[in-house]
């Protein structure tokens, strides 16, 4: 099985890429959003972490980010939690689509926490700076502040991009990137 880990700055399209390629994808930000609405579990460990901010369940996003905004060291608590829980998704993920050629890792911190592994094929993301902040002032939950604290904590784009197999550059035009797709895959198959 061949892992294509997909890499980025936040609002550069990598889901919109992950998806594109017709593969197994594993959405990270997907699967967190799914804990906080059904684990249990995840509200208790948060709720023992966090009693001011995670008090009901399912777990409001909305008090998520304010506990993170009053304290950055909230978001570590949180990601203690919250990254191993990941890990053993995407590990029952993996194991699930073992047979597949092909799957597709959407996580977005993926470097950081050392989830890659060395045969990963690495492909950065890249945006103009100016789509990638039209794109994430549309999003509904946008929060400028957030957005620069998740910056802080990502490894540079450069250092990603130096590392990438590949590059592929999202004009978020469908036919421009199911080429480089096509391209990409052609390589590695």
């Amino acid at each position: 099985m061949i892992r294509i880990a997909v890499l980025g700055k936040i609002g550069s399209g990598k889901t919109y890429i992950a998806n594109n390629f017709g593969y197994p994808v594993f959405n990270a930000d997907y699967e967190v959003s799914k804990l906080y609405k059904y684990d249990k579990k995840t509200f208790i460990q948060l709720n023992k972490k966090l009693p001011k901010y995670i008090f009901k369940f399912p777990i409001d996003k909305k008090k998520i980010v304010k506990a993170i905004l009053v304290n950055k060291n909230n978001l570590k608590k949180i990601n203690e939690i919250v990254h191993k829980k990941i890990r053993i998704k995407m590990k029952l993920f993996l194991k699930k689509n073992i047979n597949k050629k092909i799957v597709i890792l959407d996580i977005p911190l993926l470097l950081e926490n050392k989830i890659n592994n060395k045969k990963d094929v690495l492909i950065f993301v890249d945006s103009k700076e100016q789509e990638i902040h039209k794109r994430l002032k549309k999003r509904k939950d946008f929060n400028s502040k957030l957005v620069n604290i998740f910056r802080n904590i990502q490894l540079s784009p450069i250092y990603k991009k130096k590392n990438s197999k590949f590059i592929i550059k999202n004009n978020f035009n469908k036919k421009s990137v199911k080429k480089d797709i096509s391209v990409i895959l052609k390589k590695i198959l």
